[in-house]
């Protein structure tokens, strides 16, 4: 129906902008956006009363889609290979678990926001299947610039996480998948590139530290 479209597309645009505004604000403004944003999309998705299944967060689609983590890590393997003999390798910043499994948890929730809230959105505006992967990752992609380098790997991550949730409609697999490459990328590219994995404003305000 024309309002259910109208009204996906007006939480398409609202979604996006909010994240857009975020990544280009100030530490400060973040701080109060960044959980107002949280809020806002999980009600968003949630109003419309989903089942687990529906969400990807339940048993649909968990096993078949298990291969998807092994995968990751023997990717992430080689490329730490590659790394180590071209010499760009080196120490994930901040290591220690509370950050590694914040920074796993934030992936999990990337996901959450493509898929359900995103590519839901772009299918309910009456978009075909590939056109929505397509779209959706190019969304994913640019709310990471001025970051080029993450911006390609995410337009690339974004496509193909669209394609295999459409066809495994799981998000366990992917979100955790994507937090191993996301630290495997952090430490085989160079900061000098990445700036950390900044985004928006905080890529350009980004200072590198001098080495202890």
């Amino acid at each position: 129906m024309p309002s259910t479209r109208a009204r996906d597309l007006i939480e398409l645009a609202l979604g996006y902008g909010l994240i857009i505004g975020i990544i280009w604000s100030p530490d400060s403004v973040q701080s109060i956006l960044s959980p107002v944003a949280l809020v806002a999309t999980l009600t968003v998705v949630l109003i419309r009363r989903p089942s687990r299944d529906d969400l990807g967060f339940g048993a649909r689609g968990l096993a078949r889609s298990f291969w998807i983590l092994p995968a990751a890590a023997a990717l992430t393997l080689v490329s730490v290979l590659i790394a180590a003999k071209i010499g760009t390798l080196h120490p994930l910043y901040k290591a220690s678990f509370g950050h590694v499994a914040g920074y796993v948890l934030w992936t999990i929730y990337q996901q959450f926001l493509l898929q359900d809230y995103f590519m839901e959105r772009l299918l309910g505006i009456g978009l075909s299947g590939s056109s929505t992967v397509v779209l959706a990752g190019v969304l994913f992609a640019s709310a990471h610039m001025p970051n080029l380098a993450l911006t390609a790997a995410t337009l690339v991550w974004g496509i193909v996480s669209c394609w295999l949730f459409r066809r495994y409609h799981n998000i366990w697999a992917l979100g955790l998948a994507q937090g191993l490459l996301g630290l495997c990328f952090a430490i085989c590219v160079p900061d000098s590139l990445h700036h950390h994995l900044r985004v928006g404003l905080g890529y350009l305000r980004y200072r590198s530290m001098p080495a202890p």
